[in-house]
Order: C-alpha cells, then sequence, then structure tokens
C-alpha cells in the first residue's frame, strides 16, 4: 500500500478538546479559538466572560476611541486590576497586538475592541495563535474576543450579540446567537 499524503503522517497526536468556558446557564465558549461579540452590550458580555475566568485579560482597544470600560461600573462583575490594556495607534497593530496575546499563552483572554470587523485572513491568523498559545502558556488554550459595533467578522468560531432587555425591577440583557460552527442559532435573556 502505497501512502498518497506523507504529510498525515507527521502530524503530532491530536490533543483533546479542552471544556468550554461557561459564561450563562448552558453556554460555553471554546477556549483556544477567536469569538465574535457585537451589538450595544458586546462590552459587557466580554466582562462578563472575563469574570468567569482566571487570571489577568489583555484588552485592546484603539488609542483614539473616546470608548473604554469604566472600572467603576465594572467594579462589581470583575476586579480592575485585572486588566490590561493595550492601546496601539495605528489600526494594524491592534490586532497585531491580539495576535501577539493569544500566541504567547501568558494570559486566558484577549479581548480585541474593534471599530469595524477584520477579514478573514487575520482572523485565521489569529486560529493559529491561540492554538499555538495552548502549547507556551501552561494554563490552558487562551480565549480570543473581537467585539465589533454590528459583526460579520468572518472565520469566527461562533458570533453573540447582546444588548439590554430592561424591565421595571429587573436589569436584563437578550443574548442571541448569530452564528456557530457546532451549534444552532438561539436567543436567551439573561439576569444581572
Amino acid at each position: 500500500m502505497s501512502i498518497h499524503a506523507p504529510h498525515l503522517l507527521l502530524r503530532g497526536p491530536r490533543r483533546p478538546a479542552p471544556d468550554g468556558i461557561a459564561f450563562a446557564p448552558g453556554l460555553t465558549l471554546a477556549p483556544g479559538r477567536v469569538h465574535e461579540i457585537c451589538g450595544p452590550a458586546r462590552r459587557s458580555l466580554a466582562l462578563r466572560i472575563a469574570a468567569r475566568m482566571a487570571g489577568p485579560v489583555l484588552w485592546i482597544l484603539p488609542e483614539w476611541s473616546p470608548v473604554r470600560p469604566n472600572p467603576c461600573g465594572f467594579a462589581r462583575t470583575l476586579a480592575p486590576g485585572r486588566l490590561v490594556y493595550a492601546t496601539p495607534d495605528r489600526r494594524e497593530d491592534l490586532l497585531w497586538s491580539m495576535e501577539q496575546g493569544l500566541r504567547s499563552g501568558v494570559v486566558p483572554l484577549v479581548v480585541a475592541d474593534l471599530p469595524e470587523p477584520p477579514a478573514l485572513t487575520p482572523v485565521r491568523r489569529l486560529h493559529l495563535a491561540a492554538e499555538a498559545g495552548a502549547g507556551t502558556g501552561g494554563a490552558g488554550p487562551p480565549l480570543g474576543l473581537l467585539l465589533t459595533p454590528e459583526g460579520a467578522a468572518p472565520g469566527v468560531e461562533t458570533r453573540w450579540r447582546m444588548a439590554p432587555d430592561h424591565r421595571p425591577g429587573d436589569r436584563g440583557w437578550h443574548l442571541a446567537r448569530l452564528r456557530a460552527r457546532s451549534a444552532p442559532e438561539g436567543e436567551w435573556r439573561l439576569g444581572t
């Protein structure tokens, strides 16, 4: 018998898929991958996810961005000292910073707060960096979150949209899974 694809014999053993990161009842995100969050409450969902993880969070946002996470506003959810901000002044350095953060494996969560969705090739590079970071940091594969106003980043593992859904006496959120490689679309109402 002859082998027509010898490169397949050179691959290392496939690692078992790590457990997902639970951020709401029955909802998880696959580590070692890049996910997208859009909508008016995208930063709130990213902070909610960060609160359910241990360790520091690398939060990347443009230097020129007028919107920044307010430590006084999220201190009840997440200790402000866990956030490490990177504020590149060039647009191309936003994704480069995220790629380096994921590849290092030093932080379990890397968040890039972007003004618009990235193209497919940079997203694929981010997935590869997250997979590489799984073997370097020692704490498991890092999770990457792309925050975009309206969504539509190609190649992401999942896409979520979160918006306020406050009612009298009850602060809540409307969460929708718009895209996922291994799960159907869905909608949920989350409490505070």
